[in-house]
């Protein structure tokens, strides 16, 4: 059975909306901020560590625009492994390793996460992510707090219709004072 993992850039206010691209009032936020050796260690260690990528449509579009260009472990890693993108309306996918899941997500995803060994990792994808949540689907959290208020900007914890409880297993500050947290489900 496999493990969902959400991994996110958020803000000291919860705001997840374009750390590093699309159309937003303060877009590429998290580049202000130097994470240091040891923080981009920890991405590349954790996107390596992914069985495969879970994403919504509008990261996935993101991705598959750029990864393809990338040389190097990292890039090798998300071309060649296998991707599912959330989609109702995305039928022709062109990234390689790419199947489309549609339909009802907790359906769908609580599916995969069964057929699939090993980590599915969300990586941004808020819409899918806040689903996920919802649906009590997902098993850590990991979360790179970036130390700046946004005050704008759409947030990955919003109303769910219940109470969770989550085990810190592991925080440490990189660069300039970028917090690193990972959480994972307590279903005890």
């Amino acid at each position: 059975m496999g493990r969902i993992v959400v991994t996110e850039f958020i803000s000291l206010d919860g705001v997840v909306q374009a750390p590093g691209g699309e159309d937003f009032r303060y877009k590429d936020w998290t580049f202000e901020f130097d994470r240091g050796d040891e923080g981009e260690q920890f991405k590349t260690d954790e996107a390596l560590g992914a069985e495969a990528l879970l994403l919504g449509r509008v990261t996935y579009e993101g991705f598959a625009a750029a990864w393809p260009d990338y040389e190097g472990e990292l890039a090798d890693k998300y071309n060649g492994m296998r991707k599912y993108v959330v989609s109702s309306t995305l039928t022709d996918p062109t990234w390689n390793n790419t199947q489309v899941i549609s339909g009802d997500v907790a359906t769908e995803v609580a599916r995969l996460k069964d057929a699939v060994d090993g980590e599915l990792q969300v990586a941004g994808s808020i819409q899918l992510a806040q689903a996920l949540l919802e649906h009590d689907l997902v098993d850590e959290l990991h979360l790179m707090t970036f130390p700046v208020l946004l005050g704008t900007g759409r947030r990955l914890f919003v109303d769910t219709p219940d109470r969770t409880r989550w085990r810190l297993t592991e925080s440490r500050t990189v660069g300039e004072g970028v917090l690193i947290t990972l959480f994972e489900r307590d279903r005890a």
